[in-house]
């Protein structure tokens, strides 16, 4: 019986290939370019993540060790994977919420100050602006902004050094990613606000919505799922991936390793010393808290408007 089941499956799937080969033909060269240079790589990073390897020599299976080394002995991977939550506690969910939020606002807007507002808001990200300015801001003299202007209230009479100082370093660093934030995934919620039928909103009215938030919760966010979880996505991606800018604003390593991300470290081992077994592990480590939380926040997201 099972072998009946599974013969009449793969007859079904041969006819299914056939009917739409035109279309199959058409994804083939998309199709090839992603498991070339996607899924291939991803599947050689975690072999390699299971090997001592240095480029220059063949690589040499040791199991776990990498794993144990990074959560038993590598304190300065502990401390990056601490700072990387923390970063992605604030910039994802932060980021997330203030991009649909600029968003919703937006829509509320005249068409030519909206886009306007939206050039004006997406800018930063697409022109990566936004590390020039923070380090203008919280620049360690006098003539940084906010030196400038504490001095001049009174309030210090020397510059602090915010950019030296390993308390101040890793907020410095979350408020210019949330503002890095705001960049594909602001737009996707700018469309998809723009493009739920206003006639529903209408037999909303009559089916006894009664407020914005009503309208909100179940007329605009569930039109707006493939675009939420699109947003979503862009900002777990972006959240966990924060490194160049600490090491832009304060340099690699940062101050005892005040803003040293998941990144940072796979960087270090993997650009600077060439150990890639060790960088593959790290790497497969993100890869997995990227897809959990990838997971998880599509079984939220399915709940809306239910």
């Amino acid at each position: 019986m099972d072998e009946v089941i599974k013969r009449t499956k793969w007859q079904w799937f041969v006819h299914e290939v056939k009917r739409y080969k035109v279309l199959y033909f058409m994804m083939a060269p998309f199709m090839i370019l992603f498991l070339v240079f996607v899924v291939w790589p991803v599947v050689q990073a975690i072999g390699y993540s299971f090997t001592d390897y240095n480029v220059l020599e063949s690589a040499n299976f040791v199991g776990l060790r990498n794993y144990r080394e990074l959560f038993l002995q590598d304190k300065i991977f502990i401390k990056a994977l601490k700072n990387t939550i923390i970063i992605a506690c604030f910039v994802g969910p932060g980021g997330y919420i203030l991009s649909f939020l600029l968003a919703w606002l937006i829509n509320e807007l005249p068409h030519t100050l909206g886009t306007i507002v939206t050039v004006i808001f997406y800018s930063p990200s697409m022109a990566g602006t936004a590390v020039t300015v923070f380090a203008m801001i919280f620049s360690n003299d006098s003539t940084g902004y906010l030196n400038a202007i504490l001095i001049n209230l009174g309030l210090t009479s020397d510059a602090i050094l915010w950019l030296s100082d390993e308390g101040t370093i890793l907020l410095i660093v979350i408020l210019a990613s949330l503002w890095l934030s705001l960049g594909v995934g602001f737009l996707s919620f700018v469309a998809g606000i723009k493009n739920v039928d206003e006639a529903q909103y209408e037999a909303a009215a009559l089916d006894g919505i009664r407020n914005r938030w009503q309208e909100l919760w179940y007329i605009t966010l569930p039109n707006m799922k493939p675009q939420l979880l699109f947003g979503a996505v862009m900002s777990i991606t972006g959240a966990l991936s924060v490194g160049s800018i600490g090491d832009s604003l304060v340099g690699f390593p940062s101050p005892n390793y005040a803003s040293h991300t998941i990144v940072n470290h796979l960087n270090d081992y993997g650009m600077l010393r060439l150990e890639m077994g060790y960088a593959c592990a790290i790497a497969v480590i993100l890869f997995a808290l990227m897809m959990i939380l990838n997971i998880l926040v599509q079984k939220f997201l399915r709940k809306i408007g239910t």
